[in-house]
Protein backbone atom coordinates (compact mmCIF):
# COMPACT_ATOMS: atom_id res chain seq x y z
CA UNK A 1 0.00 0.00 0.00
CA UNK A 2 3.25 2.47 0.70
CA UNK A 3 4.61 1.49 -2.72
CA UNK A 4 1.50 2.22 -4.28
CA UNK A 5 1.10 5.80 -2.68
CA UNK A 6 4.51 6.72 -3.48
CA UNK A 7 3.70 5.69 -7.42
CA UNK A 8 1.14 7.64 -7.56
CA UNK A 9 3.16 10.35 -5.49
CA UNK A 10 6.16 10.08 -8.41
CA UNK A 11 2.86 10.61 -11.15
CA UNK A 12 3.00 6.64 -11.88
CA UNK A 13 -0.81 6.07 -12.21
CA UNK A 14 -1.65 2.15 -11.24
CA UNK A 15 -3.43 -0.54 -14.12
CA UNK A 16 -5.91 -1.70 -11.66
CA UNK A 17 -7.19 1.92 -10.52
CA UNK A 18 -8.52 3.06 -14.24
CA UNK A 19 -11.34 0.60 -13.67
CA UNK A 20 -12.73 3.43 -11.13
CA UNK A 21 -12.32 5.65 -14.05
CA UNK A 22 -15.04 6.67 -17.00
CA UNK A 23 -14.62 5.23 -20.00
CA UNK A 24 -13.45 8.41 -21.76
CA UNK A 25 -11.02 8.81 -19.39
CA UNK A 26 -9.44 5.37 -19.14
CA UNK A 27 -9.37 5.47 -23.20
CA UNK A 28 -7.16 8.92 -22.36
CA UNK A 29 -5.30 7.53 -20.38
CA UNK A 30 -4.04 4.36 -22.15
CA UNK A 31 -3.13 6.49 -25.34
CA UNK A 32 -1.21 8.79 -23.21
CA UNK A 33 0.29 5.19 -21.77
CA UNK A 34 1.00 4.17 -25.33
CA UNK A 35 2.81 7.25 -26.27
CA UNK A 36 4.98 7.36 -23.52
CA UNK A 37 6.41 3.60 -24.21
CA UNK A 38 6.99 4.42 -27.89
CA UNK A 39 9.05 7.39 -26.76
CA UNK A 40 10.85 5.66 -24.32
CA UNK A 41 11.79 2.63 -27.03
CA UNK A 42 12.80 5.48 -29.71
CA UNK A 43 15.19 6.60 -27.06
CA UNK A 44 16.07 2.88 -26.03
CA UNK A 45 16.88 1.98 -29.34
CA UNK A 46 18.62 5.48 -31.22
CA UNK A 47 22.24 4.27 -30.17
CA UNK A 48 21.22 0.28 -31.85
CA UNK A 49 19.84 1.87 -34.78
CA UNK A 50 22.68 4.52 -35.12
CA UNK A 51 25.47 2.06 -35.11
CA UNK A 52 23.79 -0.81 -37.52
CA UNK A 53 23.15 2.25 -40.56
CA UNK A 54 26.85 3.04 -40.11
CA UNK A 55 27.81 -0.53 -40.19
CA UNK A 56 25.89 -0.37 -43.64
CA UNK A 57 27.36 2.47 -44.52
CA UNK A 58 31.20 1.27 -44.31
CA UNK A 59 30.02 -1.87 -46.17
CA UNK A 60 28.52 0.14 -48.84
CA UNK A 61 31.92 2.39 -49.15
CA UNK A 62 34.28 -0.72 -48.73
CA UNK A 63 33.92 -2.94 -51.65
CA UNK A 64 36.34 -5.71 -49.67
CA UNK A 65 33.83 -6.12 -46.88
CA UNK A 66 31.08 -6.88 -49.69
CA UNK A 67 33.45 -9.36 -51.17
CA UNK A 68 33.89 -10.51 -47.63
CA UNK A 69 30.04 -11.14 -46.82
CA UNK A 70 29.81 -12.38 -50.42
CA UNK A 71 32.30 -15.58 -50.10
CA UNK A 72 30.73 -16.02 -46.67
CA UNK A 73 28.24 -17.97 -48.77
CA UNK A 74 29.21 -21.38 -49.76
CA UNK A 75 26.43 -21.83 -52.52
CA UNK A 76 26.02 -18.44 -54.11
CA UNK A 77 23.11 -17.94 -56.56
CA UNK A 78 25.27 -16.31 -59.48
CA UNK A 79 28.77 -15.91 -60.86
CA UNK A 80 30.29 -13.23 -62.26
CA UNK A 81 32.57 -14.20 -65.88
CA UNK A 82 35.67 -12.16 -66.88
CA UNK A 83 34.65 -9.79 -69.21
CA UNK A 84 36.54 -8.89 -72.01
CA UNK A 85 36.54 -5.62 -72.10
CA UNK A 86 35.12 -2.69 -70.32
CA UNK A 87 34.58 -0.22 -73.53
CA UNK A 88 31.34 0.16 -74.91
CA UNK A 89 32.60 0.20 -78.45
CA UNK A 90 35.52 -3.29 -78.02
CA UNK A 91 32.85 -5.03 -76.56
CA UNK A 92 30.46 -4.59 -79.45
CA UNK A 93 33.50 -5.78 -81.93
CA UNK A 94 34.11 -8.74 -80.03
CA UNK A 95 29.66 -9.29 -80.48
CA UNK A 96 30.56 -9.20 -84.04
CA UNK A 97 33.84 -11.27 -84.01
CA UNK A 98 31.97 -13.97 -82.03
CA UNK A 99 29.16 -13.89 -83.96
CA UNK A 100 31.41 -14.16 -87.23
CA UNK A 101 32.94 -17.11 -85.81
CA UNK A 102 30.01 -18.97 -85.01
CA UNK A 103 28.30 -18.66 -88.02
CA UNK A 104 31.47 -20.00 -89.53
CA UNK A 105 30.92 -22.97 -87.34
CA UNK A 106 27.54 -23.52 -87.72
CA UNK A 107 27.98 -23.42 -91.74
CA UNK A 108 30.89 -25.44 -91.79
CA UNK A 109 29.78 -28.61 -89.52
CA UNK A 110 26.31 -27.98 -90.94
CA UNK A 111 27.27 -28.60 -94.91
CA UNK A 112 29.31 -31.55 -93.81
CA UNK A 113 26.64 -32.92 -91.42
CA UNK A 114 24.13 -32.58 -94.05
CA UNK A 115 26.87 -34.00 -96.71
CA UNK A 116 27.44 -37.03 -94.92
CA UNK A 117 23.66 -38.02 -94.13
CA UNK A 118 22.59 -37.42 -97.73
CA UNK A 119 25.24 -38.95 -99.83
CA UNK A 120 25.03 -42.56 -99.06
CA UNK A 121 29.00 -43.06 -100.77
CA UNK A 122 30.17 -41.04 -97.82
CA UNK A 123 28.34 -43.76 -95.86
CA UNK A 124 31.67 -45.14 -94.49
CA UNK A 125 33.35 -45.36 -91.11
CA UNK A 126 35.84 -42.76 -91.58
CA UNK A 127 32.49 -40.57 -92.53
CA UNK A 128 30.28 -41.68 -89.71
CA UNK A 129 32.90 -40.89 -87.16
CA UNK A 130 33.52 -37.26 -89.07
CA UNK A 131 29.76 -36.93 -88.62
CA UNK A 132 30.04 -37.26 -84.57
CA UNK A 133 32.53 -34.97 -84.75
CA UNK A 134 30.93 -32.20 -86.37
CA UNK A 135 28.61 -32.64 -83.96
CA UNK A 136 30.76 -32.16 -80.72
CA UNK A 137 32.18 -29.14 -83.00
CA UNK A 138 28.67 -27.51 -82.57
CA UNK A 139 27.83 -28.42 -79.32
CA UNK A 140 31.06 -27.25 -77.91
CA UNK A 141 30.94 -23.64 -79.23
CA UNK A 142 27.39 -23.86 -79.21
CA UNK A 143 28.25 -24.05 -75.22
CA UNK A 144 29.81 -21.47 -74.75
CA UNK A 145 30.06 -19.09 -77.36
CA UNK A 146 26.08 -17.31 -77.16
CA UNK A 147 26.40 -16.57 -73.61
CA UNK A 148 29.56 -14.65 -74.30
CA UNK A 149 27.78 -12.74 -76.99
CA UNK A 150 24.75 -11.56 -74.81
CA UNK A 151 27.50 -10.95 -72.14
CA UNK A 152 28.83 -8.18 -74.85
CA UNK A 153 25.40 -7.58 -76.32
CA UNK A 154 24.21 -6.36 -73.06
CA UNK A 155 27.16 -5.08 -71.41
CA UNK A 156 26.48 -7.74 -68.29
CA UNK A 157 28.76 -10.19 -66.75
CA UNK A 158 27.01 -12.75 -64.72
CA UNK A 159 25.45 -16.00 -65.27
CA UNK A 160 23.42 -17.81 -63.06
CA UNK A 161 24.45 -20.80 -60.98
CA UNK A 162 22.44 -23.38 -62.57
CA UNK A 163 23.38 -21.92 -66.19
CA UNK A 164 26.88 -22.24 -64.93
CA UNK A 165 26.15 -25.80 -63.69
CA UNK A 166 24.59 -26.18 -66.94
CA UNK A 167 27.29 -25.19 -69.23
CA UNK A 168 30.05 -27.12 -67.25
CA UNK A 169 28.42 -30.60 -67.98
CA UNK A 170 27.85 -29.54 -71.50
CA UNK A 171 31.49 -28.35 -71.85
CA UNK A 172 33.28 -31.82 -69.98
CA UNK A 173 30.27 -33.65 -72.28
CA UNK A 174 31.59 -32.53 -75.39
CA UNK A 175 35.17 -31.86 -75.22
CA UNK A 176 35.83 -35.25 -73.52
CA UNK A 177 33.95 -36.73 -76.22
CA UNK A 178 35.73 -34.91 -78.96
CA UNK A 179 39.25 -36.69 -77.42
CA UNK A 180 38.04 -39.81 -77.31
CA UNK A 181 36.68 -39.74 -80.79
CA UNK A 182 39.89 -38.24 -82.25
CA UNK A 183 41.61 -41.14 -80.75
CA UNK A 184 39.47 -44.01 -82.56
CA UNK A 185 39.75 -41.70 -85.84
CA UNK A 186 43.48 -42.65 -85.19
CA UNK A 187 42.84 -45.85 -84.63
CA UNK A 188 40.30 -46.33 -87.76
CA UNK A 189 43.23 -44.61 -89.73
CA UNK A 190 45.37 -47.07 -88.28
CA UNK A 191 43.17 -50.41 -89.76
CA UNK A 192 42.50 -48.56 -92.84
CA UNK A 193 46.76 -48.12 -93.51
CA UNK A 194 48.27 -50.51 -92.11
CA UNK A 195 45.63 -53.48 -92.21
CA UNK A 196 43.51 -52.52 -95.48
CA UNK A 197 42.32 -56.26 -96.05
CA UNK A 198 41.13 -56.65 -92.77
CA UNK A 199 39.30 -53.20 -92.72
CA UNK A 200 35.79 -54.34 -93.46
CA UNK A 201 35.78 -56.70 -90.93
CA UNK A 202 37.18 -55.30 -87.80
CA UNK A 203 35.59 -51.63 -88.75
CA UNK A 204 32.08 -52.82 -88.96
CA UNK A 205 28.97 -51.18 -89.27
CA UNK A 206 27.85 -52.71 -86.12
CA UNK A 207 31.35 -52.15 -84.31
CA UNK A 208 31.09 -48.24 -85.24
CA UNK A 209 28.18 -47.84 -83.72
CA UNK A 210 28.87 -49.41 -80.86
CA UNK A 211 32.65 -47.71 -80.56
CA UNK A 212 30.56 -44.29 -81.20
CA UNK A 213 27.96 -45.30 -78.22
CA UNK A 214 30.65 -46.14 -75.64
CA UNK A 215 32.01 -42.18 -76.48
CA UNK A 216 28.71 -40.75 -76.05
CA UNK A 217 27.40 -43.44 -72.90
CA UNK A 218 31.00 -42.71 -70.88
CA UNK A 219 31.84 -39.26 -71.45
CA UNK A 220 27.69 -38.53 -70.29
CA UNK A 221 28.68 -40.46 -67.15
CA UNK A 222 32.14 -38.60 -66.28
CA UNK A 223 30.16 -35.41 -67.26
CA UNK A 224 27.76 -35.86 -64.45
CA UNK A 225 30.21 -36.76 -62.26
CA UNK A 226 32.48 -34.54 -62.50
CA UNK A 227 29.64 -31.74 -62.10
CA UNK A 228 27.97 -33.25 -59.38
CA UNK A 229 31.32 -33.33 -57.49
CA UNK A 230 32.50 -29.77 -58.60
CA UNK A 231 29.46 -28.03 -57.74
CA UNK A 232 28.85 -30.03 -54.10
CA UNK A 233 32.18 -28.28 -53.09
CA UNK A 234 31.51 -25.02 -50.67
CA UNK A 235 33.18 -21.92 -52.25
CA UNK A 236 34.99 -19.49 -49.68
CA UNK A 237 36.55 -17.61 -52.19
CA UNK A 238 33.82 -15.50 -53.66
CA UNK A 239 31.77 -16.05 -56.87
CA UNK A 240 34.19 -14.41 -59.81
CA UNK A 241 35.78 -16.61 -62.07
CA UNK A 242 38.65 -15.74 -64.05
CA UNK A 243 37.62 -17.21 -67.75
CA UNK A 244 34.44 -15.53 -69.97
CA UNK A 245 32.77 -19.04 -69.09
CA UNK A 246 32.54 -21.28 -66.66
CA UNK A 247 35.10 -23.86 -66.77
CA UNK A 248 35.97 -26.26 -63.68
CA UNK A 249 39.10 -25.22 -63.04
CA UNK A 250 38.06 -22.14 -62.59
CA UNK A 251 35.03 -23.04 -59.97
CA UNK A 252 37.44 -24.85 -58.58
CA UNK A 253 39.66 -22.11 -57.42
CA UNK A 254 36.69 -20.97 -55.44
CA UNK A 255 36.49 -23.31 -53.73
CA UNK A 256 37.84 -24.32 -50.20
CA UNK A 257 41.14 -26.35 -49.26
CA UNK A 258 39.68 -28.72 -47.97
CA UNK A 259 36.84 -29.68 -50.19
CA UNK A 260 39.04 -29.37 -53.39
CA UNK A 261 40.47 -33.08 -52.12
CA UNK A 262 37.33 -34.47 -52.80
CA UNK A 263 37.88 -33.10 -56.70
CA UNK A 264 41.08 -34.51 -56.85
CA UNK A 265 41.04 -38.21 -56.96
CA UNK A 266 38.29 -37.62 -60.24
CA UNK A 267 41.17 -35.39 -62.00
CA UNK A 268 44.36 -37.59 -61.14
CA UNK A 269 41.75 -40.04 -63.42
CA UNK A 270 41.17 -37.64 -65.27
CA UNK A 271 44.82 -37.01 -66.45
CA UNK A 272 45.16 -40.71 -66.72
CA UNK A 273 42.56 -41.45 -69.30
CA UNK A 274 43.45 -38.32 -70.99
CA UNK A 275 47.13 -39.72 -71.17
CA UNK A 276 46.63 -43.02 -72.22
CA UNK A 277 44.90 -41.59 -75.45
CA UNK A 278 47.51 -39.27 -76.42
CA UNK A 279 50.03 -42.71 -76.19
CA UNK A 280 47.37 -44.54 -78.49
CA UNK A 281 47.68 -41.70 -80.01
CA UNK A 282 51.27 -41.43 -81.09
CA UNK A 283 51.44 -45.37 -80.84
CA UNK A 284 49.22 -45.21 -83.96
CA UNK A 285 50.71 -42.57 -86.06
CA UNK A 286 54.02 -44.01 -85.80
CA UNK A 287 53.06 -47.09 -88.02
CA UNK A 288 50.36 -45.07 -90.51
CA UNK A 289 53.21 -42.87 -91.48
CA UNK A 290 55.60 -46.00 -91.72
CA UNK A 291 53.42 -47.91 -93.76
CA UNK A 292 52.72 -44.32 -96.26
CA UNK A 293 56.31 -43.89 -96.91
CA UNK A 294 56.68 -47.32 -98.00
CA UNK A 295 53.90 -46.81 -100.65
CA UNK A 296 55.68 -46.93 -104.34
CA UNK A 297 53.47 -44.26 -106.08
CA UNK A 298 53.23 -40.99 -105.41
CA UNK A 299 49.28 -41.04 -106.14
CA UNK A 300 48.78 -43.61 -103.50
CA UNK A 301 50.78 -41.48 -101.11
CA UNK A 302 48.89 -38.46 -101.77
CA UNK A 303 45.89 -40.15 -100.88
CA UNK A 304 47.01 -41.85 -98.14
CA UNK A 305 48.17 -38.60 -96.63
CA UNK A 306 44.75 -36.71 -97.54
CA UNK A 307 43.60 -38.76 -94.92
CA UNK A 308 45.58 -38.63 -92.32
CA UNK A 309 47.26 -34.94 -92.41
CA UNK A 310 43.54 -33.37 -92.07
CA UNK A 311 43.20 -35.89 -88.45
CA UNK A 312 46.33 -35.43 -87.80
CA UNK A 313 46.21 -31.64 -88.02
CA UNK A 314 43.02 -30.88 -85.81
CA UNK A 315 44.41 -33.87 -83.16
CA UNK A 316 47.34 -31.11 -82.86
CA UNK A 317 45.18 -28.20 -82.34
CA UNK A 318 43.49 -29.52 -80.12
CA UNK A 319 45.82 -30.72 -77.61
CA UNK A 320 48.49 -28.07 -77.68
CA UNK A 321 45.77 -25.32 -77.17
CA UNK A 322 44.47 -27.11 -74.12
CA UNK A 323 47.89 -28.40 -73.04
CA UNK A 324 49.56 -24.76 -73.59
CA UNK A 325 46.19 -23.23 -71.60
CA UNK A 326 46.18 -24.99 -68.51
CA UNK A 327 49.99 -26.29 -68.16
CA UNK A 328 51.79 -22.98 -68.88
CA UNK A 329 54.13 -21.44 -66.29
CA UNK A 330 52.08 -19.48 -63.68
CA UNK A 331 54.73 -16.74 -64.65
CA UNK A 332 53.81 -15.48 -67.97
CA UNK A 333 49.90 -15.69 -66.39
CA UNK A 334 47.69 -12.85 -66.89
CA UNK A 335 43.66 -12.35 -67.53
CA UNK A 336 44.28 -11.06 -71.25
CA UNK A 337 46.39 -14.29 -72.22
CA UNK A 338 43.72 -16.54 -70.22
CA UNK A 339 41.01 -15.04 -71.96
CA UNK A 340 43.09 -15.22 -75.49
CA UNK A 341 44.15 -19.04 -74.85
CA UNK A 342 40.10 -20.19 -73.81
CA UNK A 343 39.41 -19.25 -77.49
CA UNK A 344 42.04 -20.54 -79.15
CA UNK A 345 40.98 -24.03 -77.26
CA UNK A 346 36.86 -23.44 -77.32
CA UNK A 347 36.10 -21.09 -80.08
CA UNK A 348 39.00 -21.88 -83.09
CA UNK A 349 39.00 -25.53 -83.43
CA UNK A 350 35.12 -25.87 -83.66
CA UNK A 351 35.19 -23.21 -86.44
CA UNK A 352 37.95 -24.79 -88.09
CA UNK A 353 37.55 -28.21 -88.53
CA UNK A 354 35.05 -28.00 -91.09
CA UNK A 355 37.65 -26.10 -93.12
CA UNK A 356 41.12 -28.61 -92.27
CA UNK A 357 39.03 -31.84 -93.47
CA UNK A 358 37.66 -30.38 -96.45
CA UNK A 359 41.03 -28.87 -97.77
CA UNK A 360 42.44 -31.99 -98.78
CA UNK A 361 39.58 -34.48 -98.93
CA UNK A 362 38.38 -34.79 -102.54
CA UNK A 363 35.15 -36.34 -101.90
CA UNK A 364 33.86 -34.41 -99.01
CA UNK A 365 34.51 -31.24 -100.94
CA UNK A 366 32.47 -32.63 -104.23
CA UNK A 367 29.82 -34.06 -101.26
CA UNK A 368 29.42 -30.27 -100.31
CA UNK A 369 29.68 -28.60 -103.61
CA UNK A 370 26.99 -31.33 -104.81
CA UNK A 371 24.85 -29.89 -101.56
CA UNK A 372 25.55 -26.09 -101.81
CA UNK A 373 24.45 -26.44 -105.82
CA UNK A 374 21.32 -28.81 -104.97
CA UNK A 375 20.05 -25.92 -102.22
CA UNK A 376 20.35 -22.97 -105.06
CA UNK A 377 18.95 -24.75 -107.40
CA UNK A 378 16.15 -25.83 -105.73
CA UNK A 379 15.35 -22.21 -105.05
Amino acid sequence: MAMKETMVEQGFVPWDSTKEMPNEAKSSFLKSRVWEMGIYFHVLMKPLRAQFFLALDRGAANPALRGQQMSNSSFPTEFLLLPFTDTRQLQLLHFGLFLGIYLAALLGNGLILTAIACDHRLHTPMYFFLFNLSLIDLGTITTTVPKAMANSLWDTTTISYAGCATQVFFYILFVAAEFYLLTIMAYDRYIAICKPLHYGTIMANRTCVNMAAAVWGSTFLYAVLHTANTFSLPLCQGNLLDQFFCEFPQILKLSCSDAYLREAGLLVVSVVLAFGCFVFLVLSYVPIFRAVLRIPLQQGRHKAFSTCLPHLAVVSLFISTGIFAYLKPPSISSPFLNLLLAVLYSMVPPALNPLIYSIQNKELKCAVRRQIWGMFSST
